[in-house]
């Protein structure tokens, strides 16, 4: 560590000093490991005294380009000596070439900008009402959005109100009506919730949070035929799914299909700031008005070009190829290893879960035994190690790691 920075730590505390004020200040809505992370860098991230930690979480996928790539930051920094934040009540030079670059990556006609993929879900839920009112002529107040048990869209009181997580939504009812909740990867069960007024089926093409469950080959495609044979709206939740993690820019694109409504957020920030996206066709998103509907924060010229800057890196980096070609030698690897402690191996791409068996305990010592040798993944639904580095990282980053993680789970 340079001079500089030992002094800008000892200013700011040691690491057991700054968790105790985390813990005394801050409300306890998080369970995080012990670890402070003060400089990141790729794939790599370091704590107030300077050991050095390989990031296997990229913030739940919204750092998939890696720790202050540099020329997401340079946007950034070119940016912040122009202009920072107009609001939508004006112009600013970026909005319309992000609008444009998204609606472009994703074959679509219009974007609406947000900042959190949660608002970016609430948006998309606005999006399918007005469109079964306006154009399935669904009778007022009445449309219906079916959702899968076991989703994760978001915390906000209406997208916990259609969670089947228990938890999620102690004590923070009433709740908004109008969804239909059945179970995930089931044709079935999806034909027989359509009603004359349903209007959207928000979906994951596949359940991060819920412990990276995979739907069987065809379920996407299929669901998209059903919804668009009943005059359903296909809203794809690709927020964590989406710009490279699984393998291709998004993940419906495994299986050739055209959502109607495509949500994206955490990497369109680059990592770096909030941005969040609803993109679709002119039939659904040209439906609003002037006051319909807004965000002061969206769109703002800086979140532009950190979005800018994070797509043309994907895009010209072949991030996604890079996702496909390291995620498959990640799960062999895994799925090698001679261990009586895991269950399965599942994922697509650098979207990686490793289900502990239930009488070999739960997922979180795995993931602290992991934290002491130099490796920060996190569990998800108990029992479920998640594995989702950058895609910035390199095949000797993942044989660094592999090499550790597999001494944790023998």
């Amino acid at each position: 560590m340079t001079p500089s920075s030992k002094a800008t730590v000892a200013a700011r505390g040691t690491t057991a000093h700054l968790i105790d004020l985390a813990s005394t200040w801050s409300a306890h809505n998080y369970h995080p490991l012990p670890v402070v992370l003060a400089r990141g860098e790729g794939v790599w991230v370091y704590d107030p005294d300077g050991n050095r930690y390989m990031d296997m979480l990229s913030a739940y996928s919204a750092l998939n380009h890696g720790h202050r790539h540099p020329r997401i930051v340079q946007a950034l920094k070119d940016q912040l000596d122009r202009i920072t934040l107009t609001s939508r009540a004006f112009h600013n030079e970026l909005f319309g070439p992000l609008c444009e670059k998204l609606c472009r990556l994703a074959d679509k006609e219009m974007t609406l900008l947000m900042n959190s993929g949660a608002e970016a879900v609430e948006t998309a839920i606005k999006t399918a009402r007005k469109w079964g009112y306006k154009v399935k002529n669904v009778p007022r107040d009445r449309a219906e959005i079916i959702v899968c048990e076991n989703n994760f869209h978001g915390r906000t009181t209406t997208i916990v109100g259609f969670s089947s997580e228990e938890q999620y939504r102690e004590d923070f009812g009433p709740f908004t009506p109008g969804f239909r909740l059945i179970p995930y990867d089931d044709l079935e069960a999806l034909e027989k919730a359509i009603t004359p007024h349903t209007v959207g089926f928000l979906v994951e093409p596949i359940q991060g949070e819920a412990g990276i469950l995979m739907p069987r080959e065809g379920y996407l495609r299929n669901a998209a035929e059903i919804c668009r044979k009943n005059r359903v709206l296909l809203i794809a939740d690709e927020i964590q799914t989406g710009f490279g993690r699984t393998g291709r820019m998004f993940c419906y694109q495994h299986e050739g299909v055209d959502p109607d409504l495509v949500v994206v957020g955490k990497a369109l920030g680059g990592g770096v700031l909030p941005v969040s996206a609803v993109i679709g066709r002119r039939d659904t998103l040209g439906l609003f008005r002037p006051g319909d509907h807004g965000s002061t924060f969206g769109g703002n010229p800086l979140a532009c070009a950190a979005g800018m800057a994070a797509l043309d890196v994907l895009v010209e980096e072949r991030l996604a190829d890079r996702s496909a070609e390291m995620g498959d030698y990640f799960m062999k690897r895994l799925r090698d290893v001679r261990t009586d402690k895991v269950r399965q191996v599942r994922g697509k791409g650098l979207l990686i879960g490793v289900e502990i068996k239930t009488e070999h305990g739960k997922a979180r010592p795995y993931c602290e035994k992991l934290m002491a040798l130099g490796i920060l993944a996190k569990e998800t639904h108990d029992q479920v190690i998640r594995f989702a580095p950058p895609l910035v990282i390199t095949r000797e980053e993942v044989d660094w790691a592999l090499e550790r993680i597999a001494g944790v789970i023998v």
